[in-house]
């Protein structure tokens, strides 16, 4: 067995010829979340279904918990809990029966199963909806219930792929609430999200994947502290006032300076000095910012920084239907 509750080393991945995974390399302690980080069609998705022994890898090894998932599946699935981003329960049956029946198909004992459906629907706050078809669920409801049916067997593992899409603020923080508890608890979370919020909130350690490949492995503040600790955000009316702000700004050595149509990002590391020597320069060239903001760090300008555009969630998974796999989408 390995101290690492996942490890995954090399993993390659295709379809029809193009890379969905190409060399991907990351560890997972046990009892944190990790993060999975990526535009659509990054790869997150690919990488869960081959620890999940869905699809099988086209190179590379990945182990759960020290069972390799080619070598030992069987193992493997016994330790996952896996919520995709499609609901995996029956919308004609109650939310206990749903329970009961992932019970019955995970061959949980007979005696344990209506007590763990009781008590997972007590946890996931649907009591009171336990013998309501899902169909009069509400989408938070639903989403509940689908991870709360991926924990029917207790599994030291769970996979979240894409776990709050389509959810209100509410529910989605209900969500990372329970997430939080389940890994005080012991769990062992790997998450796939779009949502660079919802990443830095959860979890520990962030690998930021694009086209088949990890780009960045650090904790959400190590990432963040690359780009320094102050980020001034300049607006301008039209663009070549912003393209004259750029010139201004080259020479005066600010930092990390950017331009995205009207809006300019200077990222830096000299605190509120930056944006003194920023408004000198634009002064000095009589140039004015029709907004201007000062904050720290995010999750988006490490995404800029390492891709070259932002992360903008299309509210869809890396897999837009179930079966994407067989299409490659990933």
């Amino acid at each position: 067995m390995t101290e690492n509750a996942i490890v995954v080393e090399g993993l390659e991945k295709r379809f029809d010829g193009i890379a969905a995974l190409d060399g991907v390399d990351f560890e997972v302690q046990p009892a944190t979340v990790f993060g999975l980080l990526g535009p659509n069609g990054a790869g997150k998705t690919t990488a869960i279904r081959i620890l999940s022994t869905i699809i099988d890898a086209d190179g590379g090894r990945a182990e759960v918990l020290g069972y390799d998932v080619v070598r030992d599946p069987v193992a493997v699935r016994r330790r996952i809990g896996l919520a995709g981003q499609y609901a995996a329960v029956d919308p004609n049956l109650t939310g206990r029966e749903n329970l009961e029946m992932i019970g019955v198909l995970g061959q949980l004992p007979r005696p344990q199963i209506a007590p763990r459906a009781v008590e997972l629907l007590e946890r996931f706050q649907l009591t009171d909806a336990a013998d309501r078809p899902l169909k009069t669920y509400s989408g938070g409801m639903r989403r509940r219930l689908d991870i709360a049916a991926s924990l029917v067997p207790k599994p030291p593992v769970l996979f979240l792929d894409e776990p709050t899409t389509g959810l209100d603020l509410t529910s989605r923080n209900e969500l990372w609430n329970m997430i939080h508890e389940l890994v005080a608890d012991g769990t062992t979370v790997l998450l796939t999200t779009q949502y660079l919020e919802e990443a830095d909130h959860l979890a520990g350690q962030i690998a930021v994947i694009d086209g088949g490949h990890v780009i960045a492995n650090d904790t959400p503040e190590q990432l963040k502290s690359q780009l320094g600790d102050t980020v001034v955000e300049l607006g301008f009316s039209v663009e070549p006032h912003a393209e004259r702000a750029m010139e201004a700004l080259a020479g005066v050595g600010a930092g990390r300076v950017e331009r995205e149509g009207v809006d300019i990002r200077v990222s830096s590391d000299r605190g509120a000095r930056v944006l003194v020597d920023v408004l000198r320069a634009l002064d000095a060239e009589n140039i004015e910012p029709a907004t201007l903001s000062v904050r720290e760090p995010s999750l988006d300008d490490v995404f800029l920084a390492l891709t070259g555009r932002h992360a903008e969630p299309t509210g869809e998974g890396d897999d837009t239907q179930p079966n994407d796999a067989s299409r490659g989408a990933a």
